[in-house]
């Protein structure tokens, strides 16, 4: 079997969060975030699939992480502003 690609779904996680209405009604939809979601409707045999977000350590993406990636998928909507900028 070839290897498995590797693929990081990076997402803000800003508005699953949020509480008030909008969160409460993102979190219908998307209880773990849209990264999560993404990640189990895009699993397949052959995709080692992480998904990380904003508010984690290193923003979701210490180098060894991004070292090892194949296909990153970048999520973002509202918080461009808070990505620092060595990491972009």
């Amino acid at each position: 079997m070839p290897e498995k690609i590797n693929v990081v779904i990076w997402n803000e996680n800003v508005h699953e969060r949020e509480q008030g209405p909008v969160g409460d009604f993102i979190r219908q939809y998307y209880p773990h975030g849209i990264h999560e979601y993404l990640k189990s409707v895009l699993d397949a045999e052959d995709l080692n699939i992480t998904a990380v977000s904003l508010d984690m350590p290193e923003q979701g993406l210490p180098d060894a992480l991004l070292n090892q990636t194949d296909v990153l998928l970048w999520w973002g909507h509202c918080a461009h502003d808070r990505v620092d900028d060595a990491l972009v």
